[in-house]
C-alpha cells in the first residue's frame, strides 16, 4: 500500500514533472535536434543514449551500430563525421572532428579550432571507450581495440589499439573485398 501511495503522490509532485520537462530537453537538444540535421540511413540503429553535435556535418551509413553513450562531434564549421556501412560502435565511443589549439594564449576556451574530417570505412568496429580524434580515417574493416585514442589514417583491415593508437594487427579482409561492383577478377 506505502509503494502505491508514493507512486500516487510522486505523480503530482511538481518537482518530479520539472525533472520530467529538463530530461526531455536535453535529450531532444543532445540527440534528436542534432540526428535530424544529419544523413542518418533508415537502417543504421543509433542507442537512445547517444549524443551528436553539429549534425549537418553527420553521416551514418546503412546497418551502421551506435552504441549506448557514443559522441559524435562533427565541426561547427565544415568538418564532417562519416561513418559507413555496417559499422559497429560499442558503448562510450567518443568520435571528434575538431579540436582547440593550445598554443595561442589562454584561456583555452578562447583559442581557435582546428577542424579535420573524420571517416570511419564500412564494416569497422571500434571497441568500447575508443576515442576517435580529427583527422582520422579507417578505411574499411578496420578494428579498434577498447579504450583506444586513434589519430591518423590506418589502410584496410588494419587493427589498432593503444593510447596512441599503432597497428597491432591485421584483419583477413572477406572474399571479393576491395573489388569494384560489377567486375569480377
Amino acid at each position: 500500500f506505502q509503494r502505491l501511495l508514493r507512486l500516487l503522490l510522486a505523480t503530482f509532485d511538481p518537482r518530479a514533472w520539472a525533472h520530467f520537462i529538463k530530461v526531455m530537453n536535453f535529450y531532444n537538444y543532445n540527440h534528436l535536434q542534432e540526428i535530424r540535421k544529419a544523413r542518418v540511413s533508415k537502417s543504421a540503429n543509433i542507442a537512445p543514449h547517444a549524443g551528436f553535435a553539429n549534425g549537418q556535418n553527420l553521416e551514418i551509413g546503412d546497418n551502421a551500430t551506435i552504441g549506448a553513450y557514443c559522441q559524435f562531434i562533427a565541426g561547427p564549421g565544415r568538418a564532417r563525421v562519416v561513418i559507413g556501412r555496417d559499422a559497429l560502435f560499442a558503448p562510450d565511443v567518443m568520435i571528434t572532428a575538431t579540436s582547440y589549439r593550445y598554443d595561442d594564449g589562454a584561456p583555452v576556451t578562447d583559442q581557435a579550432m582546428d577542424e579535420a574530417d573524420v571517416i570511419i570505412g564500412a564494416d569497422c568496429w571500434i571497441g568500447r571507450g575508443a576515442t576517435i580524434l580529427a583527422g582520422t580515417s579507417l578505411g574499411e574493416g578496420c578494428i579498434v581495440a577498447a579504450h583506444s585514442v586513434v589519430r591518423g589514417a590506418f589502410p584496410p583491415y588494419t587493427i589498432v589499439g593503444g593510447a596512441p593508437a599503432r597497428r597491432i594487427g591485421a584483419r583477413t579482409p572477406p572474399p571479393g573485398a576491395g573489388e569494384m561492383p560489377g567486375k569480377s577478377g
